[in-house]
C-alpha cells in the first residue's frame, strides 16, 4: 500500500498530535510508503508533528509546495520508481 496526503497543515493545536499518532500507529505500519505534501511555504503545526515522526520512519516522505498546482509534480517526484542497487 502506498499512501499520500496533501494539506495546508493548519490544524487546531490539539488535533495535530492526534493526526501524528494516527499516522504512526494505524497507517504507517500498514503501508510501504507514505508521502505528505504541505501546501504552504511556512511550517504549520501538522508539518512539525509529522517531521518528528519522519526522523524514525523511513517510509514517510515530506515536501512543501507553495500552491496547489505544485502538488502533482511533487507527488510524481516522491513516487518516482527507484533503481535497485546492483
Amino acid at each position: 500500500i502506498y499512501g499520500a496526503q496533501a494539506s495546508d497543515g493548519d490544524n487546531w493545536t490539539d488535533d495535530s498530535p492526534k493526526c501524528r499518532k494516527l499516522l504512526a500507529e494505524d497507517i504507517l505500519p500498514k503501508v510501504r510508503y507514505f508521502a505528505y505534501i504541505q501546501v504552504a511555504p511556512e511550517e504549520q503545526n501538522l508539518w512539525v508533528e509529522y517531521a518528528h515522526l519522519a526522523q524514525g520512519a523511513p517510509e514517510l516522505a515530506m515536501k512543501k509546495v507553495e500552491s496547489a498546482a505544485d502538488i502533482y509534480p511533487v507527488f510524481r517526484e516522491l513516487f518516482e520508481k527507484q533503481q535497485a542497487a546492483a
